[in-house]
Formats: C-alpha cells, structure tokens, sequence
C-alpha cells in the first residue's frame, strides 16, 4: 500500500522508516530545532514535521517505543493514538514522562513508532437483548488474575 507523506521544514530531511525488515512499525522522530525537556508527571506534544495522506478504510496507530519506556519511563500518552484517512494536519506525538527524573527530547530523536491499520466500519443494530455467555457482563479482571 502506498501511504502519502508531507515532509515540513522543521521535520526531517529524509523519509521516516521502519528500522528492520520485521519491523511493524516505522520510526517517528522528534521535527524540532531546539531540545524540550519533559519534567517528571509532564506531557507534552512533540510535532514530527510530516503530514500522512492515509487510506480510506485505514488508520495511523501511534505506540510507544519499548526502549524510551523502560530506561527512562517515557511512553505514549493516548497509547495508541490513532490518526483518522481524513486528518490532514501535521502529526503530533504526545509524551509523558513517568519517572522522577527530566527527559530531554533532541532534535531527530525517535520518540514514537507508527503502524498502519485496516480498519472496517460496523453497522450499529440496536437492540434491547443481547446473546448470553459464560462471562456476561464481568470486567475488569473476573475471569481471573491467574492461569489455574
């Protein structure tokens, strides 16, 4: 599939792009010309300087990236983010950071991995009955918390 990319003039030079053949997701860096700092507790959104012309009938998933969240506890706020086939806008990735430590985020840093997926639009029936099952309407941990 061919996904439309925007390179802005605060963004990258080159196309972003997934690091290894099995990669699933292709690396995001930072489109800034100055360092942010991220404090402890802080969130902030950290612009890439391209814009995405997606696909009708898919959607851009923004993730964490495993390295950033175990050595230094910065993850992905609204993990996934989705980005809509009809947004337009400059793509934006909106950090946290979970440690008790300041994170600088660098011009050109990989703060984000993206993976595009297919998605199918649901035709709503309602209904005032829905079909039984074994679990019913437990959640949150009732089908319990251990293998037995």
């Amino acid at each position: 599939m061919d996904l439309k990319i925007t390179l802005l003039k605060h963004g990258p030079k080159v196309l972003p792009k997934y690091a290894t053949k099995g990669s699933a997701g292709i690396d995001i860096k930072a489109g800034i010309k100055k360092p942010i700092k991220i404090a402890p507790g802080e969130r902030i959104l950290i612009p890439t300087g391209f814009k995405l012309e997606i696909p009708i009938n898919y959607e851009v998933q923004i993730r964490p990236r495993s390295g950033l969240a175990i050595k230094h506890g910065i993850t992905v706020l609204n993990s996934p983010g989705t980005i809509d086939s009809d947004y337009r806008g400059e793509v934006g990735v909106i950090l946290i950071n979970h440690s008790n430590k300041n994170f600088i985020v660098e011009p050109q840093d990989k703060i984000a991995q993206m993976v595009i997926c297919n998605t199918t639009k649901a035709k709503l029936i309602k209904t005032k009955i829905l079909s039984k099952t074994e679990r019913g309407s437990g959640g949150f941990g009732s089908t319990g918390d251990n293998d037995e």
